[in-house]
């Protein structure tokens, strides 16, 4: 199942038609912002799941073109994320486990803007990820029972500004540096997150072409060592890293699309910035 909010936050499954409302069948949950809506539904969607299923079936379908597409996490409570977590020519070892956290009031949706700030930056670079969507509470996993704990998947690009000081937290936690989803994959529809094509476009001109499988660190033990430093709660997100092989520079009018196998519609952004720095590429 692909769950999706749109235009005013509204819930709804994308099908092959294009997406379904299926607020109304949902009518008797109260809450107060849609990143709890979201949180809800995944807390209880065992119980939920098959009036999901009916609405998402017996309703009208309306066309992914005439909706504006929202983040299917709005506001996590957590937004952690993995540095390099890829075996690379030039990086061929599995090296050290290294995880952040990236402000999740960076997050915004597919065909939105990413605004790059005016520091005087190195290099912006985005990073194609495979997101994790945790379904439990989960505080010191193994890798036995880690994905249990995993509601599903969402497609990422984590925007980094190269070269400021401050370390990860403020070259990646930027406005706008967290454009994510516009879908959340269950898990059922998965049959192996580290298993997966990754593609990025820049200007339509492919530039990442990976697969999940070449993770140092897969999910279930990736997810066993953050739950050691860290409790994760049901509607947050870890971004399982990237493949630095391609990683190229990005500057004002770029546009930029990411596309995970399986995951439906595309996250696309364009670049703004107030400088007019364009990025040279070889």
């Amino acid at each position: 199942m692909k769950l999706a909010f749109f235009n005013d936050y509204q819930l709804g499954v994308i099908t092959e038609g294009g997406i379904v409302d299926i607020s109304n069948a949902l009518s008797g949950i109260s809450y107060h912002t849609p990143q709890e809506l979201m949180k809800m539904v995944i807390e209880d969607f065992d119980n939920l799941q098959p009036t999901i299923e009916d609405a998402a079936a017996s309703g009208e379908a309306t066309a992914l073109e005439s909706v504006r597409l929202k983040p299917p996490l709005p506001r996590p409570g957590q937004l952690v994320c993995l540095a390099g977590n890829y075996i690379e020519p030039d990086s061929p070892s599995r090296g050290d486990f290294n995880a952040f956290l990236k402000s999740p009031t960076g997050i915004i949706a597919t065909n939105e803007t990413v605004q790059l700030p005016k520091a005087d930056v190195t290099v912006f670079h985005f990073e194609p990820e495979l997101a994790i969507v945790i379904g439990k509470t989960a505080k010191h996993l193994s890798e036995a029972n880690a994905l249990e704990h995993v509601f599903g998947y969402t497609q990422f690009i984590d925007v980094s500004a190269r070269g400021l000081p401050g370390g990860f937290f403020l070259g990646k936690s930027w406005h706008t540096f967290a454009p994510m989803g516009p879908a959340l994959v269950t898990a059922d529809e998965v049959d192996d997150g580290n298993a997966l094509s990754v593609k990025l476009w820049i200007n339509d001109a492919l530039q990442h072409d990976f697969s999940t499988n070449s993770m140092a660190r897969f999910i279930p033990e990736l997810l066993a060592e953050v739950t050691n430093v860290l409790t994760l709660e049901p509607g947050d997100v870890v971004s399982t890293g990237t493949h630095h092989e391609a990683l190229t520079a990005i500057g004002d009018s770029d546009t930029v699309k990411l596309s995970i196998e399986g995951f439906g519609p595309e996250l696309a952004v364009v670049v703004r910035d107030p400088l007019k720095r364009t990025a040279w590429r070889g």
